[in-house]
């Protein structure tokens, strides 16, 4: 089969870009050496396109898990086009399609299934899908975004005006524009390209499917930490309205946080989270799958499957009975129906509720550690 017309553009910067990372910036650095400042301006510049990616991008205007003040969308705008990764508007349309036909290898624009290196960054270097480059129909919303559009109008303009512009101007304030432009300029985009390449690839190679394995999803932790908080990608295939990637407190998800931050100063508002019961069924649903799975040939299959059963089945109803009981007293609270919420009969069934779905957890995890 014959493959599709290389994309030279694209090749060139990849290709030029990685050997200066790779050879000039290490000889640059045996030879004649970085300061502190010119490290943290790169580390600061790689901050800033990764975050206007993963809260930009990715969750803000792909997902719409939030809404932002034009101010915030400005920054996001041109910390995309420093990045360097296309317009907000291409981004989230090749984004959207990836959602919605998942490792399908005629549709998703870099499906997992399609090996690491293609997933990685080869869908880029052909003309993979050209039928759909300037089909913006599935971003028809964003297109009502002014901002969007002039992002997405001056593009090229912004994106070489950024890469260099920035390197040369912090170059000649500090005294040493070979160094910024090596260090602030190539070896910042490459690092910037490669970890959010990261998730199209790896994020759907290495981790675990904690909540779903209808698709090649993972989540997990280093990952995370390379791409600000993207790696929970598990999660996020499957809640995908939800503005947090790592939900847990312990998760490294800084793009989360800087979402949440900006919302107390009043930068960002209606911030969507998935309902919890429904997190926590798919969760336990997974366990539930995987220890049948490994029951499957026990000689007491039979049994130990149906107590496995008995126990998930108890511990959903006893989930539900509680979810219910605690969406009632945030009502509740929230309409002041009741003068003494914390005295209420409401309150006495929730902590009961509480109580029960404890046991139940207890009980379920310590038949689920004997079955290990």
């Amino acid at each position: 089969m014959k493959k599709p017309k290389l994309i030279w553009l694209n090749v060139a910067v990849f290709v030029i870009t990685f050997l200066f990372a790779a050879i000039a910036v290490p000889y640059r650095a045996i030879t004649h050496g970085f300061d502190s400042a010119e490290i943290a301006m790169a580390i600061l510049c790689f901050i800033y396109c990764g975050m206007s990616i993963t809260a930009g991008y990715h969750r803000l205007w792909s997902h719409k898990t939030y809404q932002a003040h034009w101010s915030l969308r400005i920054i996001y705008a041109l910390g995309g086009a420093f990045a360097l990764q296309n317009s907000i508007l291409h981004w989230s349309s090749d984004h959207r399609v990836h959602h919605k036909h998942v490792d399908n290898n005629d549709v998703d624009p870099y499906s997992a299934k399609m090996g690491f290196w293609y997933s990685h960054i080869g869908w880029m270097l052909r003309e993979y899908q050209a039928h759909r480059y300037t089909n913006y129909e599935n971003v028809r919303d964003l297109q009502k975004d002014p901002i969007v559009m002039w992002q997405h109008k001056h593009y090229l303009l912004l994106t070489v005006s950024l890469n260099f512009g920035i390197p040369l101007i912090f170059g000649l304030w500090h005294g040493d524009v070979i160094n910024s432009l090596l260090l602030v300029g190539f070896l910042r985009l490459v690092l910037s390209h490669h970890t959010t390449f990261f998730i199209n690839s790896l994020a759907h190679i290495w981790g675990k499917q904690t909540y779903t394995e209808k698709n090649t999803a993972r989540d997990n932790g280093f990952l995370a930490f390379l791409t600000f908080g993207e790696g929970y990608h598990n999660f996020h295939h499957i809640f995908e309205n939800d503005y947090r990637n790592g939900i847990r407190w312990w998760q490294f998800d800084p793009t989360k946080w800087l979402i949440k931050g900006c919302n107390y100063l009043g930068l960002t508002y209606k911030l969507r989270k998935s309902p919890e019961d429904k997190i926590e069924k798919a969760r336990l649903s997974m366990i539930l799958k995987r220890n049948q799975q490994k029951l499957s040939n026990h000689p007491d299959a039979e049994q130990l499957l149906e107590r496995l059963q008995h126990e998930y089945d108890a511990l959903i109803v006893k989930l539900n009975a509680f979810y219910d009981i605690k969406k009632t007293l945030i009502a509740n609270k929230r309409d002041k129906l009741i003068a003494d919420v914390e005295r209420s009969e409401v309150m006495a069934q929730y902590k009961e509720l509480k109580q029960r779905l404890i046991d139940q957890q207890q009980s379920w995890q310590f038949f689920i550690e004997k079955l290990a």
